[in-house]
C-alpha cells in the first residue's frame, strides 16, 4: 500500500469524467487499498479515484470507522433535503454548505464485482453524493448556497 498524493481542484484533471472499471482484479484492489491509506492519512470522510489521479469510476468513505468501497456506482433514488457543511481534500477552501438529499440509495459493486444496493441517510448520503460527484468532474464548491436559517447545522 502506498500513500497517493491528491489533485488539487486548480488542476483541469479533476473536472474530467471518469471511466468505468472493467476488471476488477489485483490493479484495482491497489487502488482501493491505496486510497485507504491515503484517506486514513489525510483524515477525511471520502476520496475518489479522480482525486488521486486515477479515473476510474471508484470511490471509498470511511464514516465513524465504516469503510466502504464503491465500483461503478449509480445513484437510483433520493428523496429530502438537507444543507450540512463540506470540505474536500482537493480544496483548500473552507467548508461551505451544499443542499444534498437526506436519503439516497446506491447501486454499486465491491472490489470483487459483486453487486450491492445501500440506502442511507443524513452524513453518510452527503458523502455518497459528494464522491459520486467526483467521478463527474463537478465539486462542491459548484454547489455551494446558503441554506435557509431554520436548515442550518449548528456550528460547533
Amino acid at each position: 500500500m502506498a500513500i497517493r498524493e491528491i489533485v488539487p481542484h486548480s488542476e483541469s484533471f479533476i473536472r474530467k469524467k471518469s471511466k468505468p472499471v472493467k476488471a476488477f482484479d489485483e490493479k484495482l484492489w491497489e487502488l482501493l487499498d491505496d486510497m485507504h491509506e491515503t484517506l486514513d492519512d489525510r483524515m477525511g470522510a471520502g476520496l475518489s479515484a479522480v482525486q488521486v489521479g486515477v479515473l476510474k469510476r471508484v470511490f471509498i468513505i470511511d464514516i465513524n470507522n465504516m469503510k466502504m468501497e464503491f465500483i461503478n456506482p449509480e445513484i437510483i433514488s433520493s428523496e429530502g433535503e438537507q444543507y450540512k457543511k463540506e470540505g474536500c481534500l482537493s480544496v483548500a477552501l473552507p467548508f461551505g454548505y451544499v443542499k444534498r438529499p437526506f436519503t439516497v440509495t446506491v447501486r454499486a459493486y465491491d472490489r470483487f464485482g459483486n453487486l450491492f444496493t445501500l440506502t442511507c441517510e443524513d452524513w453518510t448520503a452527503v458523502c455518497i453524493c459528494h464522491e459520486n460527484d467526483h467521478l463527474d468532474g463537478v465539486l462542491y464548491i459548484d454547489k455551494m448556497c446558503v441554506p435557509p436559517k431554520d436548515m442550518m447545522e449548528d456550528d460547533e
